[in-house]
Parts: C-alpha cells; structure tokens; sequence
C-alpha cells in the first residue's frame, strides 16, 4: 500500500494540471448531476417493533385520518381581546383547502376566550409534505387572521419537522480554520491546499448525498453531519500529508520526491484512520432506525471520498505550489543554502520545542502525570450518570421561533400536556367494546392524568381511539414514567399507546438499549484494526479505552450544559433540556473514528521511531515531539467547525456541534498530550508486546511506509528545482526539532521487532 500510494503522489506532483482539472470536472458534473437529478432529504421515523409503532400501524388502517402528519395553528389576541368568531371561522375555511389536508378539527375555544387551537390532519407522513412549502400553505390559510390583527403561531409535527439550513455555521468553521492554518503556516497558499482539498472532496460527497436521496431515504440531518465530518477530516488529512511534505522538502528532497514521499508514508496513516472512520459510521446500522442507517453510510461516502481526494489532490497541489508552501523566510534559506543552521534560523530559533519539552517531562514522571490526567477524564464524565435521553421537541426550541411561540402558548392555555397528548389505539377484535367506559374510568383515575376524551370508534367497529392529555409537558420526566405505568399497570392486552410523547419514550428506550451494540461494535472493529497495523494488542485495547474515556468526558460536559443548564442560556436556550436522544450513539460513532485519526498519526510516528532506534522511552518523547504541533493544529481546526455548528438553531445540530468540539479538546490534550505519552512511558517495551501465535497469523502492513521494499527509489528529479537543506525539524513550518537523545532512557541501538 505504501508503495501503491507513493507512486500515486510522484504521478499526482508531477502533473499537477491534470490532476486538478480531473477533481475540478468531477466536481462540475457531480454538481450537475446533482441539480437534474437529485432528491431531497427524506426522514423516515417508523420505528419496528416498539409499541408506539404497533399502535400507529393499527391508526394507519382502521383511522387513516388520525395517523399521519398533523399540524396546530394557534390563534391568539395579544390584548387579551375575545378572539372574533368570523376570523376563526375564515382561517378554518382556508385551511381545510391547504393542499394535503384531509381533516379540520372544530377550533378549540380557551377558557378565556382569546386564543383558538385548529388541530389540521394530513393524509400522509410528515416527512412527504414538503418541508417549508407545508408551513408557508399554513401561513398563507392564516391571512385573515394577521388582517384582523390577530396573532397566528404554528406547531405540530409539520411545524417541528422544518430544519433550517443556512450554511452558517459551515462558514463558520471554514472561517476559523483558515486562520488556523494560516498562523501555523505562515503561508497563503500552504493554508490555502487543505482547505481547497475539504471543500472540493465535500462538494462532491454533498453532491453524492444528493443523487442517493433521489434513490432511497435520506435522513434531514446527514448532510449536516456529513458536511461537519467532511470539512475537519478532509482539512485534518491533508494538513497531516503537507507537513510531512514540508519536513521533505526541508531534508533536502526535492518537491515530487517529497510529495511522493508524504504520500507513502503520512499517506497510509491517512487511509488507515479514513478506514477507522468509515468502519465507525457502519456501527449506526446496528440501531434498526432508518434515520440512522442513511445517516452513517451517507456520512461514510463523504470521509471516502475526502480521503481519495487528499491522497490524489494534495500532492498535485504540493508539486505545483513548489517551494512556497514554506513561506517567503523558508523559500530564502532555501535559496540560500546556507546550510541547517540557517533552515532553523529562517522558521523559529533553534531550540527545543515546546511540544519535546513537554514529551520529556511526562516521560520522567509518568505515574502522577498518568493519575491526574485519569482523575481529570472520571471529573469531566461523572454528570453522565444523571444524564437524561428525549427527543428534542419544540419546547426546546429558542423562544424566537413559532414553533416555541405556539408551544407556550397550547402550555398556557390547555395545560403542558396538551402539547403531547396521548392517543390510546384500541383492538376491538381484543378488547370487548364494552370494557372501554370502565378503562376510561381507571385511566381517569391515574395519576398524572389531566383530560380523558370519550372513545370514537371506526368505522369498521374493529376498532376505537381514546384520547388522554397528561398534566405535564411531553419531555417531563413523568411524562414518559406514564406511558410506562399506563402500559405495565392500567392497560389490557389490545391497547397500544401512540403519539409523540408515547413515540419518544419508545425511542429513548431503543437507543439506549442499542448503544451498546453499537459500542462493541465500534470497539471490536477498532481494536481489530489497530492490532493489524501497530501489530500490539496493548496499543489497540488501551487505544479503545482512552477513546471511551475522552467520550465519556464529553457527554458530561453536555450532560452540565444542556441538562443542567450551565451555559444554555450562551447558545440561545431559554432553560436547560434533556441531552437528545439521538446523540448518544451519534456521537460515539463519528467520536471514535474521529479519535482514531490522532491515535493513528501519534502511534505511527513513535512505532516508526522504536522501529528504528529499538528505544520504547525516547521513541515516545520523539513521536509526541514529532506529531505534537500538527495534531494540535488539527485538533483546533477540528474544535473551530465543530464549535461552529454550535450556532445551528436546531437544539440537536448544537448538542452534537459542542459535544464534538470538547471531545476533540479532550482528545488532543488530556488524552494526547498527557495520557498517551504517559501509560507508554510506563509500559515500556510492553507497549510492542505480541504473542508469537498471533505474530503468526496477523498480516503484515507498513502503516510507516519504512520498509526497504515499500519505497520504491525514486526516479532521477528535475535539477531544476531548488535543493532543500537537511533539518531534524518534524513539525509544521517554523518549528524545528532539538536533539532530544539527551532526554530518552535505554539502548539507542535498533532492536528486532515483530
């Protein structure tokens, strides 16, 4: 593979122009395709045998009216004026016309007169209607209201399921990233290739989302995930391949050789942790949800597709750029040739950086160092174990919105529970007709309980709908606790619970019940891979734990923000809400592969040095020295798209967004930085351990790209191009490596290695 991908850079460097004007094309026809003959994102919310599910499927064929997508529109006077009859009346008319409408309920007077609530019932699932276009039919039925001067808000699931997407929060991110970039560069166009990489490796992975949702059903949130995905992996793969360009370029080779070289080596790290991520995402199939299962392989199709296009784009764009990626300082010395000196001289002064200096402080002191960092890690998660699940409904939305605006006002109103009410689908073919008075009676009677409408039977006779408002909001605890009494407790076999509070409390329970399938999933494949290519099943399984660790450490933190409030208020939430269902198992997913990408970098680089000098000590100190810069600048480039779809007015899109920016944080600097180091100080040669059984059986891959056979020699270089002068620097520009030898305990000498 290393070589495979060597010659693919040397061909790449040199014939930039072809390269380039090839992913160009791609992008102009993926584009074009995408326009002619795209579709739109299309959730898919059934959910297989939970029980919800069985009663909607029950609604579906005995009360088609009741079950599928509805929608409220709340009429209300802002003077407390009695709301005028002929106005409720017009905007009812204009509503049964809406296109798709199937039923008008009679409006809902308030005890004071003057608000209205209009139930408006769809013949077919939400996810058909349209988008915005169903809520702009709604506004524009609702005229004669804002004529008379009446306020008009809308909620319900055709409300509630518009995502708005802005593409701010992207700019965002691209904004801090190339700031990023260009202070760890010093260079416009060294900062300028990854972001030129990740924006046309996304362009046509968002393109390809596109064409797959004219096919099947894509979920509302997976080009929103895929885009936060594919823009920090894509920037983070090719920062790590044009630093080890530029350390090329500064040892002396020339630019195609140096590009081709990054490619053979860096260029497998990028594949492998590209792998990591892919295999990561397949782990959502485990859910059963549909909306998880796009999501992941669609998701997956943008970080392959980003990987392809940094192993073929960046050496095209290195062998064009030339010598420039090293900035204008670099370019001098260059030209110069005065020698090593003169390299260090021309990016910072010739000392230890910082990132050896601390490598060698914690290699001296690994155990406390080891002890602090875990206590750290056990601090951040330990609010995890209140941590409460629920789909996000519009009571979590922030108050500038109508769908807020029209929950508050059904809350104040008809009570918190008429927000959710819950709608019991009765078998009458199981339940004599003549026992439902007295299950009213009883439901009546149930605590928590607030209204309990007469039943209506269909008109088949095989069936009858009860419905039952609770006296609390749908994402009370006591809510869901209800719908959980109700079904173990005061209901005979043949009655199902439906209805969104009775829907979420069955998802809830699903997720949490499949994250754990998801995580050894995610866990096995990770460790099996990782034992593969750093052949040490050490390595691997303490990889798996750190990465839970900096996971668990993540969900705290959102567990204290969101949960508890500490700092909602921040990102434009009027009070604390629940952690979303949906980010848990998300979350770990796109988490662990993501983790990986680091664990891969740093461990190539120290595996790679041991290999080479037998040391297990200094080979650690070196490969944080080496990797330490680019992983942090990754990492911050990673944090800054992440943090800004923290900005996202969907309450889940913000979830994932922060939750994604401190496991990164905690990733690259708890983990990275202290812990990794650290635990491999304290393993010593322990760390490379591998029984001789498995030595025999496991294949042989060169993640390092140093084998004799895997480099190929490279063809005679155009003399043309400037020579580089030798330097130990491993860093990004302008940071120049010490002799750390000083610092490093045991034999220098190389030793075998399995």
């Amino acid at each position: 593979m290393s070589g495979f991908l060597y010659r693919v850079g040397w061909l790449a460097a040199g014939r930039p122009w072809r390269v380039i004007g090839a992913w160009v094309a791609a992008l102009v026809v993926a584009t074009a395709l995408a326009m002619a003959w795209g579709g739109e994102p299309h959730d898919d919310y059934d959910a297989p045998g939970t029980a919800s599910q069985r009663g909607t499927d029950l609604l579906r064929a005995e009360f088609p009216v009741l079950a599928e997508a509805q929608a409220r529109v709340v009429l209300h006077t802002a003077d407390g004026s009695r709301l005028a009859p002929e106005v409720i009346t017009a905007v009812s008319a204009r509503l049964a016309e809406v296109p798709d409408v199937i039923l008008v309920s009679p409006p809902r007077p308030s005890a004071d007169g003057d608000t209205a609530l209009i139930n408006v019932q769809y013949d077919r699932p939400v996810t058909d209607l349209g988008g915005t276009d169903a809520v702009d039919d709604l506004i524009e039925a609702t005229r004669p209201a804002a004529d008379a001067g009446v306020t008009a808000e809308f909620g319900g699931q055709v409300a509630e399921n518009i995502q708005e997407v802005n593409g701010r929060a992207e700019a965002v991110g691209v904004g801090f990233a190339l700031v990023i970039l260009l202070v760890a560069f010093g260079s416009i166009v060294a900062a300028g290739v990854p972001l030129a990489v990740a924006l046309i490796g996304l362009g046509i992975g968002s393109a390809g989302i596109t064409l797959i949702a004219a096919g099947t059903d894509v979920s509302t949130i997976a080009p929103t995930l895929a885009s936060m995905i594919g823009i920090g992996v894509g920037i983070d793969y090719a920062l790590l391949l044009i630093t080890r360009h530029v350390e090329g370029l500064r040892a002396g080779l020339t630019v195609r050789e140096a590009a081709a070289r990054a490619n053979g080596t860096a260029g497998v790290s990028v594949l492998f942790a590209g792998v990591t991520v892919v295999l990561s995402l397949m782990g959502l199939r485990l859910v059963g949800l549909n909306t998880y299962v796009t999501t992941g392989f669609t998701t997956a199709a943008v970080v392959v597709t980003v990987v392809v296009t940094a192993l073929t784009l960046v050496p095209a764009l290195c062998g064009l750029a030339g010598t420039r990626l090293l900035g204008r300082r670099g370019r001098a010395a260059l030209t110069a040739d005065v020698g090593k000196a003169s390299v260090a001289a021309a990016g910072s002064p010739a000392r230890q950086t910082l990132t050896a200096a601390w490598a060698g402080r914690i290699g001296r002191r690994p155990l406390p160092w080891a002890l602090g960092a875990l206590l750290l890690l056990l601090l951040l998660a330990a609010p995890v174990l209140g941590m409460r699940t629920w789909p996000q409904d519009a009571g979590s939305q922030p108050e500038s919105t109508y769908q807020r605006r029209a929950y508050d006002l059904v809350a104040a109103e008809y009570g918190p529970g008429a927000n959710g009410p819950l709608m019991l689908a009765v078998d009458l073919r199981r339940v004599p007709a003549a026992d439902l008075p007295a299950l009213v009676t009883r439901i009546r009677a149930t605590p928590d309980v607030a209204a309990v409408a007469p039943p209506v039977t269909s008109p088949s006779g095989n069936a009858a709908v009860v419905f039952v408002t609770p006296a609390v909001a749908p994402s009370d605890k006591r809510a869901a606790d209800l719908v959980r009494h109700l079904r173990a407790d005061v209901l005979p076999p043949g009655i199902e619970i439906t209805g969104m509070t009775a829907v979420f409390t069955d998802l809830s329970g699903l997720l949490s019940d499949r994250l754990w399938w998801v995580v050894g999933f995610v866990v096995g494949v990770s460790l099996l891979l990782l034992t593969v290519v750093f052949r040490s099943p050490v390595v691997a399984l303490k990889a798996a734990v750190m990465n839970m660790l900096s996971i668990a450490a993540a969900y705290g933190v959102v567990t204290a923000v969101f949960q508890w409030g500490w700092g909602a208020e921040l990102l434009g939430l009027p009070h604390s809400v629940p952690m979303s269902s949906w980010l848990p198992v998300l979350m770990f997913t796109v988490l662990f592969g993501l983790s990986m990408d680091y664990e891969v970098f740093l461990l190539s680089r120290i595996r790679e040095d041991y290999l080479t000098t037998g040391d297990p000590h200094g080979s650690v100190v070196r490969g944080l020295a080496a990797t330490g810069r680019v992983i942090s600048s990754a990492a911050l480039i990673m944090i800054a798209v992440f943090a800004g779809f923290a900005l996202d007015p969907d309450v889940t899109v913000k979830m994932v967004g922060v939750g994604m920016a401190v496991a990164v944080l905690v990733d690259a600097t708890i983990i990275r930085m202290i812990l990794v180091p650290a635990t491999m100080a304290l393993l010593g040669r322990a760390n490379w351990w591998l029984p001789g059984w498995l030595d025999r059986i496991l294949p042989h891959v060169d993640v390092h790209g140093t084998e004799p056979a895997t480099i190929p020699t490279a063809p005679t270089a155009p003399t043309a191009e400037p020579s580089a002068v030798p330097t130990a620097d491993a860093g990004l520009p302008g940071d120049v490596l010490p002799d750390v030898a000083d610092q490093t305990s045991g034999s220098d000498k190389p030793a075998p290695v399995s």
